[in-house]
């Protein structure tokens, strides 16, 4: 326990100090004046020392130049300092200055001349809730601390059930939910919903080559190609498995998804990636899939998800390093209903 006792009169202060330590109290530092208080409390200090720890200050409160009223308020009224408790020693029995001491930051009083016993009780109760109150702030930041590490840890529960953990885009869980809002959008609204896969090819063949450290790289720059392709914010880049990947395009026919399949191809072909053991080329390419359908209310989601895998199916069959549209296999998915003086939908671009 460290305490400051602080009074100009040198036999209260020898008084005081030698009660406390008597008593068990051996830290007890004795000091003359505010002015000298406030140097050993690094009060208004420009300097990068910290004010020494303390425990409790026992103060006079009439002093010359300084009193204790305003010594008090003055190191209550720094963030660092105001939880120090702070007990008068008086001589007054007025009540305006018990009054003011308690309303400059003060918790209790002692009467001079000071008797041992309440001396004595009236530091072990300020001590005692200087403890408590530590206590108290310790806890608090302990909680703070624990809230702070749960929000984080949340976070990252939350960013993981929507991310694909290696390439940060998002996961096969987010895919279905957004293809399922988008069909019944599509649906309700009569709109043309695409839908595009894509398939590393050779995949095996690279990591079979490069290791899976570099088969885990290849996927990165794919998904930044197939994400930096995607123009709208409505439309959505998935990983949906392994080394295949997927695009959702809202509000698009089949044209402007041909277009943006193609897009997509020739951008994971410009990443140059080498690919010594490919059979298509010597850099790491992509077949693509395309399937384009206006939802009907009953039709099963499933027969979108079925038509651009067939299409991906037969890029491959054809070469790979292609897009081929489930219109071009021969793939008949239900489109539009015109009625008279209707135009189709535009084709948008992703």
């Amino acid at each position: 326990m460290s305490i400051v006792v602080v009074d100009d009169a040198a036999d209260n202060r020898v008084l005081v100090r030698s009660l406390l330590k008597r008593n068990g109290y051996e830290n007890v530092i004795a000091i003359e004046s505010a002015v000298e208080l406030f140097e050993f409390l690094r009060l208004g200090s420009e300097t990068s020392r910290e004010a020494p720890a303390l425990d409790l200050i026992v103060m006079d409160l009439m002093m010359p130049q300084i009193d204790g009223i305003e010594a008090c308020r003055r190191v209550k009224a720094e963030e660092t300092l105001r939880e120090i408790p702070v007990i008068m020693l008086t001589a007054s029995y007025e009540v305006e200055n018990l009054e003011a001491s308690f309303a400059a930051g003060a918790i209790d009083f002692i009467t001079k001349p000071v008797k041992r016993l309440e001396l004595l009780a009236r530091v072990h109760s300020a001590l005692t809730l200087k403890h408590e109150t530590d206590c108290r702030k310790a806890r608090e930041r302990e909680l703070l601390q624990i809230k702070s590490q749960l929000e984080t840890a949340n976070l990252t529960l939350k960013r993981l059930a929507v991310e694909d953990g290696l390439t940060g885009i998002p996961n096969r869980r987010v895919f279905d939910e957004m293809l399922d809002r988008e069909w019944s959008r599509a649906a309700r609204d009569g709109q043309m919903l695409s839908l595009i896969f894509l398939d590393i090819d050779h995949f095996k063949q690279f990591n079979d080559t490069y290791g899976h450290q570099q088969g885990d790289s290849c996927l990165k720059e794919v998904a930044r190609g197939l994400t930096n392709s995607l123009k709208r914010n409505l439309d959505t880049g998935a990983r949906y498995g392994g080394e295949e990947f997927a695009a959702i395009l809202p509000s698009t026919d089949s044209e402007g998804a041909t277009v943006v399949a193609e897009s997509i191809r020739a951008a994971i072909a410009s990443l140059k990636i080498p690919h010594e053991s490919s059979a298509t080329s010597p850099y790491v390419t992509a077949s693509v899939g395309v399937a384009t359908i206006c939802p009907l209310r009953t039709s099963p989601k499933g027969i979108i998800v079925e038509a651009a895998d067939q299409a991906l199916y037969r890029a491959k069959k054809a070469g790979r390093n292609r897009v081929m549209t489930a219109e071009g296999c021969g793939i008949l998915l239900p489109q539009p209903v015109l009625l008279s003086g209707e135009s189709p939908a535009i084709a948008v671009e992703g």
